[in-house]
């Protein structure tokens, strides 16, 4: 057995270089344009994640325009509805997803058909039978059904209609896709039809599944840890573990000591070390707070040294940044977080509080620092206001 050799000191900037060129943070267009840009993209990351908050553009489209210069919403919708090579199911939230790596979520979709979601407890089978009976008819939104009785909510996110719970449950246990997207009003269809299968793909075997999660950080993050790969996903690090112990026996993965990691260990793929060749130090990216870059808050503080803080679950007068604040990255620095607000009535994005972080807090070269956000600003006020 070939000995284990000891851990790779790296320095944060050179991780951080390593995560932003795994990103495709650090040069322009990496994955071209169009739906197929879309595809790419999503299938780089492993997933961009979905969420209803709308101060500005929603976060998936805005993580799809930080890394697609010249993407339109509609790519999306064409990736989705027409080309259906991404689709919409759980990773740590609701996400958009690889089409082709749909295997890897039968198993859960198929758990969740034989035993229920405990969001959607209260769904009953007549529910259930009502909203199958009427998808059979064609696609479905929950606007077409009219007839429901409105319960109470069991928790927060819970909608008032049995329907939109009996569609919700479906959509968990892998009966129904959603098709399309207006905002966030949701077509739903039948995932078989949707995909024109005459059988569904094999569900994936559970050791398939952590090589998943293992490699599609690898592919994402450079730089690994357990708790960056296994996000919010506790019970799959003992596995995942096992397997990056042996990739390690085999030479295939190299042990990191990061500067200011303490006891926490990463790993990275030997070819990952040796790349060589600079981002770009002039590229400005409004970041969301939803980015993969940004969305594991400690991960995102060890490599840049900032701690992102979401306020807008945090009383007005406790807030450090803002209700809605996107982190700036400007070369390889997080160096401001900007609080936006798009005025779509009168077509202005407002600038509600400018924030200096990390080195923007120098005032050596903050004036042209500051010219090169505001150039950056346009473009994201254009692509706020487009379509």
């Amino acid at each position: 057995m070939p000995r284990v050799a000891e851990p790779l000191s790296l320095n944060n900037a050179a991780a951080r270089h390593i995560w932003l060129r795994a990103q495709r943070l650090d040069t322009t267009a990496p994955f071209g344009d169009g739906a197929s840009a879309v595809a790419a993209a999503v299938d780089h990351l492993g997933y961009v994640q979905i969420d209803t908050i709308n101060v500005i553009e929603r976060c998936h489209h805005h993580i799809l325009f930080t890394r697609i210069p010249d993407y339109r919403r509609a790519d999306l919708k064409q990736a989705q509805s027409q080309d259906k090579s991404v689709f919409e199911y759980w990773t740590h939230a609701l996400s958009y997803v690889p089409s082709k790596d749909i295997n890897i979520f039968l198993p859960a979709m198929k758990a969740h058909k034989r035993e229920g979601h405990k969001w959607f407890a209260s769904v009953t089978p007549s529910d259930t039978r009502k909203v199958l009976r009427l998808l059979r008819a064609g696609p479905l939104t929950i606007r077409d059904i009219e007839d429901d009785v409105l319960t109470e909510k069991e928790h927060l996110w819970q909608s008032r209609k049995p329907s939109k719970r009996a569609l919700q449950l479906a959509f968990y246990g892998g009966v129904v896709t959603i098709s399309e997207r207006a905002g966030m009003l949701k077509t739903y269809e039948l995932m078989s039809r949707h995909f024109g299968w005459d059988k569904p793909p094999t569900p994936a075997p559970a050791s398939a599944r952590i090589a998943y999660l293992l490699d599609r950080a690898l592919r994402s993050q450079g730089i690994v840890s357990l708790d960056s790969i296994c996000h919010l996903d506790a019970p799959s690090k003992k596995a995942v573990r096992s397997l990056i112990e042996a990739r390690v026996r085999r030479q295939e993965l190299v042990r990191i000591a990061l500067d200011g990691a303490g006891k926490q260990e990463h790993w990275a793929r030997p070819e990952v070390l040796e790349e060589t060749g600079e981002g770009d130090p002039a590229l400005v990216h409004i970041l969301s707070p939803f980015d993969p870059l940004i969305i594991q808050r400690k991960r995102t503080e060890l490599f840049f040294g900032y701690g992102h803080r979401f306020e807008a679950y945090v009383p007005k007068e406790k807030r450090l940044f803002g209700y809605f604040a996107l982190p700036v990255l400007v070369g390889d620095d997080i160096v401001a977080a900007l609080d936006l607000k798009t005025d779509r009535q009168n077509r202005k994005l407002l600038m509600q509080k400018w924030s200096w972080v990390g080195n923007g807090k120098k005032q050596a070269g903050r004036k042209e620092l500051k010219r090169r956000i505001e150039e950056e600003l346009d473009r994201f006020e254009r692509f706020q206001l487009a379509e």
